[in-house]
């Protein structure tokens, strides 16, 4: 950030008195700009056994699969963020379950949250897909999934069959894949 938000001034970064790291303040106004992480919210939708997956259609990781996640908007719930993303991304309705995975991406400065799912009727291919399909476990291209966050969310899945064994939380860090 160079310019306030507020005033249109220029900023520098420095730490402001009462806090413990450097933010983006204001030279004329004073203004303090936070910079906290994003939402992704998705959700791992099932029917009959098998899962709900998109090749994706943008970058980044264009042509591999990824559950139907994204970025959380403003004035929607997390709940309601993941069944829009999932009816965005493969034109899907779901009935939503039970929250059932977090994934702290701390250089990306996000957190992924995911949803069970079960599908309402058919499913297709939305503006940020190139193909949508259904995969049981022994199925799905693990090797072509997109994320790692996406990636743990259906391992945790499937080691849960279904069953509400609470939130997974998993951080991931550059060290760490």
């Amino acid at each position: 950030m160079k310019f306030c938000s507020s005033c249109g001034g220029t900023v520098s970064y420095r730490v402001p008195m009462d806090d413990n790291r450097e933010r983006a303040i204001c030279d004329s106004c004073g203004q303090i700009h936070y910079r906290n992480p994003l939402i992704v919210v998705g959700c791992v939708a099932e029917r009959d056994g098998r899962v709900l997956l998109c090749k994706r259609a943008i970058e980044p990781r264009y042509g591999y699969w990824t559950v139907p996640a994204g970025f959380m908007e403003l004035g929607e719930s997390v709940a309601g963020g993941a069944a829009r993303e999932t009816l965005e991304e493969a034109l899907a309705t779901v009935e939503l379950g039970h929250l059932f995975a977090s994934v702290d991406v701390v250089d990306a400065g996000q957190v992924h949250l995911f949803y069970t799912g079960k599908l309402v009727g058919d499913f297709g291919v939305g503006d940020e897909t190139l193909e949508a399909a259904l995969f049981s476990e022994d199925e799905i291209p693990w090797d072509e999934i997109a994320f790692h966050s996406g990636k743990f969310a259906l391992q945790k899945y499937f080691e849960d069959r279904g069953k509400n064994n609470g939130v997974h939380v998993h951080e991931l860090r550059r060290s760490s894949s």
